[in-house]
């Protein structure tokens, strides 16, 4: 059995800095993707329709993700684009733009506002932009490599707290969780919440949550996050601590850290 890595990995990325236009347009085609939703949240006619994995999708995921295609399409159109909801579209930039048009499906269609949409984009050095947006809430959470994380245009950082006990650790749910993952993080003290998906991810690199954990997530699900998290001064990573594979169509687990708890996290996670 491979040793868990309990140090907190450097939170730089190699590369150059992100291009300032570039982040404005990944962040302005979320905002208004994203605020497109907002046409069908809350509504009692919404229709929801099951993927083949059992998931939720709904109108307004496929407005949502079509929406960014066209904007793409129009102003980057050698760009490689990924999608939840449509098919890959392959370009010759070296640019990648990864679409969640809503992570969350599940709060959106009970009418829960914490749902979010997520756009990450990756060059030939890897992750390069990460945007969060939370539509109901007027939030976007953003970052460009080099280029600091900003909530709204102000400047954001994780915690610096390192008490177990004071920190606050969130997960998308615990029912994919072992017993012995679940009760090791108890056992360490941490104050276990469950505010999940993108939004639990926007608060840790705010510094309103200090942790946030998944044992399973797709690419789509935390594409913004390198980007986001090394920025605001946090850590991504695995479960064990290794890099996380972001890949499509394999999943991951994901932990979301403030730099200070994240060996705490590890360790927890492992006893």
């Amino acid at each position: 059995m491979t040793e868990p890595t309990t140090t907190a990995p450097p939170t730089g990325l190699p590369g150059p800095d992100a291009d300032p236009a570039l982040l404005a347009l990944a962040v302005e085609l979320l905002q208004e993707a994203g605020d497109l939703t907002l046409k069908w949240f809350d509504r009692e006619d919404l229709a929801i329709d099951q993927k083949g994995d059992g998931t939720p999708v709904t109108e307004a995921d496929r407005a949502a993700e079509r929406l960014i295609r066209e904007r793409l399409d129009a102003a980057r159109p050698d760009d490689t684009v990924l999608g939840e909801e449509e098919a890959d579209k392959q370009g010759t930039s070296g640019i990648t733009w990864i679409i969640d048009p809503i992570d969350g499906t599940k709060a959106f269609t009970r009418g829960v506002p914490l749902y979010s949409n997520l756009l990450g984009v990756f060059d030939e050095h890897g992750p390069l932009i990460g945007v969060i947006h939370l539509p109901a809430l007027g939030i976007t959470v953003y970052a460009g490599r080099g280029t600091g994380c900003f909530r709204n245009g102000t400047p954001v950082r994780v915690s610096d707290r390192s008490d177990p006990a004071a920190c606050v650790l969130s997960s998308s749910g615990f029912n994919p969780w072992t017993d012995a993952a679940l009760l090791g993080v108890k056992r360490a003290e941490f104050q276990l919440r469950t505010w999940g998906d993108g939004y639990g991810y926007a608060m840790v690199a705010c510094g309103a949550l200090d942790a946030m954990v998944d044992p399973s997530v797709s690419l789509w699900d935390v594409a913004p996050l390198p980007v986001i998290m090394a920025e605001a001064g946090g850590c991504f990573t695995a479960l064990d601590g290794s890099a996380p594979t972001l890949e499509p169509g394999r999943s991951t687990s994901a932990v979301a850290t403030s730099a200070a708890i994240h060996a705490a996290v590890i360790a927890a996670l492992a006893s």
